[in-house]
């Protein structure tokens, strides 16, 4: 990427990383709840454990935030940042910034570096590389999991089918934009390797978003 190690990117990276390292599923269940999100259901700290152990509300409210996260992230460092628009060096800006915000999500140093996934915070980040792709990858969860109520499996054929939007229906893009949609599906897929294997023994479990559990 041709992104140059400046001071201000340095303090970009750093400003992106804590941005994404607010813990939003511990902090919305430790304060309202007086519930340690990681001590019940899957034990993860991220959107779709907050819906199945605190409901429908809290699991909004956290979705809402860790995907803002990654939206405000690289909207706000963008519009500070010194490239000129819509050039290459300005879109590998926005991947780099993008990356490092899911980085902070997955591993937060507000919590102890144990965080969610990153999906709700990688929707944040392609929204604002690209709301097309974003709004196809949208419609391609919401099938998914309107078909099983996984969102697990929602989730990965979703960052799967990502690279494939660049390579079948947007065109041309960046290079480097392909890269980093190659680099998220694998991401993805390392992420959710206990969904992978709950799915292959059938024990993963199912979401059912208008229903609440207490922890």
């Amino acid at each position: 990427m041709d992104v140059i190690f400046t001071p201000f990117n340095i303090i970009a990276a750093v400003v992106a990383y804590l941005m994404g390292s607010i813990p939003s599923a511990v902090w919305i269940g430790k304060i309202f709840y007086g519930t340690d999100i990681r001590e019940h259901g899957s034990g993860n700290a991220g959107a779709t454990n907050t819906f199945r152990v605190l409901g429908k509300t809290a699991g909004l409210i956290v979705l809402s935030m860790d995907v803002s996260k990654g939206l405000i992230a690289i909207t706000l460092l963008a519009w500070l940042n010194p490239y000129e628009a819509e050039t290459l060096a300005q879109v590998n800006f926005k991947l780099a910034i993008g990356v490092i915000a899911v980085l902070g999500h997955i591993f937060p140093i507000f919590a102890g570096f144990k965080g969610g996934k990153g999906v709700a915070t990688l929707l944040g980040v392609v929204i604002a590389l690209h709301w097309q792709a974003a709004l196809m990858c949208i419609g391609i969860f919401l099938i998914i999991f309107l078909l099983t109520r996984y969102v697990s499996l929602g989730s990965m054929v979703t960052a799967i089918s990502f690279p494939f939007l660049f390579f079948l229906v947007f065109r041309p893009v960046p290079l480097s934009l392909i890269y980093f949609a190659m680099v998220i599906a694998v991401l993805v897929l390392i992420t959710h390797q206990k969904n992978i294997e709950r799915l292959m023994r059938r024990e993963e479990n199912r979401m059912n978003i208008r229903l609440r559990k207490k922890g």
